[in-house]
């Protein structure tokens, strides 16, 4: 089989209309767009959401809250989640491994819900004040990150 050989399958294409070919092709004249109006003309294409000359909807709906555009987003593991992993030591290539964050390359928070079972040696992760109590106190140690 060769290039020169493919074809598509059959009735997957089908023969394009022949617009403003006279009456007898069943689109002459107006070429299938009706009698007059917008979109009876040439260019006639409107923006995305557009209704009409109608308020949009985008437009009619209030405005609520902020986005703080400096928001840092952090991928958050809580104690209890690191039962999982096999390893005392945590980093988020590690917490990557065991399915717990999704990127590894994002800022990863602990916090401290759940019991810290052993002690744990935590390392480029921020760690909420109470997950730093209870690692320290199963004694692990939390590495500034």
């Amino acid at each position: 089989m060769g290039m020169h050989k493919l074809t598509p399958a059959p009735g997957s294409t089908q023969t394009k209309r022949r617009l403003g070919r006279g009456p007898g092709s069943g689109t002459g004249g107006t070429a299938g767009r009706g009698e007059k109006g917008y979109y009876s003309r040439s260019g006639s294409v409107h923006k995305r959401g557009f209704e009409g000359g109608q308020m949009p909807l985008h437009r009619r709906l209030p405005k609520r809250g902020f986005t703080n555009v400096w928001a840092e987003d952090n991928e958050v593991v809580n104690l209890r989640d690191l039962k999982k992993l096999s390893d005392i030591t945590v980093n988020p290539e590690v917490l990557k491994q065991a399915g717990l964050i999704r990127h590894a390359d994002s800022a990863v928070k602990i916090l401290g819900m759940g019991d810290a079972d052993r002690a744990y040696q935590i390392s480029m992760c921020t760690v909420s004040e109470a997950a730093a109590q209870k690692i320290t106190a199963a004694g692990g140690k939390v590495i500034a990150a």
